[in-house]
């Protein structure tokens, strides 16, 4: 009996241990499980915003006198808001490929909206893109090279969506997980989003919260670029205030984006997903409408010149980021560090921007740099070769520098390019520096480089130290 009782007693302590032992693991499991989780929802959702082909000062936080856009203004309010933005290029392709790299033209290379034409006279252009498949091939694949946001946020198991514009053929070649473009020029299906309804955002969203990704959107909508096709009821409101029908039509496009923003912030409100998504928003190039053709102006896209490089830049992120605007100077090649910085990814060494959220780093800038560039690429591998002009500007003065002036070599002879108009043709034929002061001078009709050799000295040695081009003699 003695033994009996000492052997039972031995039994219950026993399993109380082993009870106790396999409760505590259960609870580190559990806490375990509990932290990773915790982890996983503390990284920050992206959404990143690009309007095509819009000015700087087309809206209604920026003071336009008509064109309505509530939902881009209310982003302003609750957003770090940089009204001095800039984009180092004012074509289209090359801005893009700026804005997921994080890199200036002249080091990720995709320097035009289009590849070279075949080198052999009697060979006919079969590609997309006017060029032969080949080369059409290579040139996509130049961003292969680089690193690129979506690859970049694939290290910290990001889900990401190109929806819009997208010229470097399938969304995959950017590393997006999900995306609407197959290759064509521009970004075929992904053309799409905003003017049709922004449904496919809405389902990768909801698919991303499914498998319990963070996810980041690439939301470029084809607006409010051209064709000019606003609904009725937006143009409505803006055809009595112009006495240029195709003014007007570009007017009710810049509400029409409004809208269709106003839409995806709205979602993520009632998602309840705004407290843990940075929004950033960009444009990729300026725009100055023609009164008398449905075409640009003088003066802004594919020209050196400071209204084809403006943009507004926001960074939207509650309970990190105080809502104020800012006077420094941003670039565009300041939103992939800032978005790497943000989630805690290295930023690559080659990234020559800044954080957005540095204020030092933003006190301590005094310029910012662009380079523009024929509209078709003359070749894959160089671009001093490709380069037309390159600027620089502290805010106030702004000089820019043809390729011609000074030049050595291949630099002194002018790439044939059907879209280089006369005016700026005659830029690079008089190969002499334009200084502006934009304080004075906003539109840059005055070109007083001789008057302040000094400033242009100053500018110009910047200017080198940043880029100076040469071309690669085979």
């Amino acid at each position: 009996m003695i033994l009996d009782s000492i052997l039972s007693l031995f039994h219950q302590q026993f399993v109380k241990q082993r009870f106790a032992i396999m409760f505590t693991v259960l609870v580190l499991c559990i806490a375990v499980d509990t932290s990773i989780t915790a982890i996983a929802d503390s990284r920050p959702n992206v959404v990143l915003i690009i309007s095509d082909d819009q000015g700087a000062g087309d809206y209604g936080f920026m003071g336009h006198p008509h064109i309505q856009t509530p939902h881009i203004d209310r982003l302003a309010k609750e957003s770090l808001t940089f009204t001095r933005g800039f984009v180092p290029t004012s074509v289209c392709c090359p801005s893009l490929a700026t804005i997921i790299t994080g890199l200036y033209p002249h080091q990720h290379k995709i320097t035009a909206n289009d590849p070279p034409l075949p080198k052999v006279p009697d060979e006919k252009p079969k590609g997309g893109r006017g060029s032969s498949p080949e080369l059409t091939t290579q040139w996509n694949a130049m961003l292969d090279e680089v690193p690129t946001l979506p690859r970049l946020l694939a290290s910290r198991n990001y889900f990401s969506f190109q929806t819009g514009k997208w010229w470097q053929g399938d969304f995959s070649r950017g590393g997006f997980t999900h995306g609407m473009t197959e290759g064509s020029r521009h970004g075929d299906k992904g053309l799409t989003i905003g003017r049709e309804g922004l449904q496919p955002i809405f389902d990768f969203i909801a698919e991303s919260r499914k498998q319990e990704k963070p996810f980041f959107v690439w939301y470029a909508p084809f607006m409010p670029h051209s064709p000019h096709t606003p609904p009725e009821r937006v143009l409505a409101k803006y055809a009595n205030k112009t006495d240029s029908p195709h003014v007007a039509r570009y007017w009710a496009m810049c509400e029409w984006f409004d809208e269709t923003c106003g839409s995806l912030l709205n979602h993520l409100d009632q998602e309840k997903l705004s407290e843990n998504t940075i929004v950033i928003y960009v444009t990729d190039n300026g725009w100055i409408q023609s009164p008398s053709t449905a075409g640009f102006a003088p003066k802004n896209k594919t020209t050196p010149f400071d209204a084809g490089h403006r943009t507004p830049i926001m960074v939207r992120w509650p309970g990190h980021v105080m809502p104020e605007t800012s006077n420094s100077i941003a670039s565009s090649i300041d939103i992939a560090p800032t978005l790497l910085s943000a989630v805690g990814i290295p930023i690559p060494k080659e990234l020559r921007g800044v954080s957005l959220l540095d204020n030092k780093s933003l006190e301590s800038r005094k310029y910012a740099f662009g380079e523009d560039y024929t509209i078709r690429s003359q070749t894959l591998e160089d671009p001093a070769a490709n380069v037309l002009w390159r600027w620089v500007t502290d805010g106030r003065w702004r000089l820019i520098i043809p390729r011609t002036y000074e030049a050595t070599g291949p630099l002194k002879s002018i790439p044939s390019d059907k879209f280089l108009r006369p005016d700026l043709e005659a830029t690079l034929i008089s190969a002499q520096p334009m200084l502006y002061d934009l304080q004075a001078d906003p539109n840059e009709d005055r070109n007083i480089a001789g008057a302040y050799p000094e400033i242009v000295a100053t500018l110009r040695q910047e200017l080198d130290k940043h880029w100076a081009p040469k071309v690669v003699i085979p």
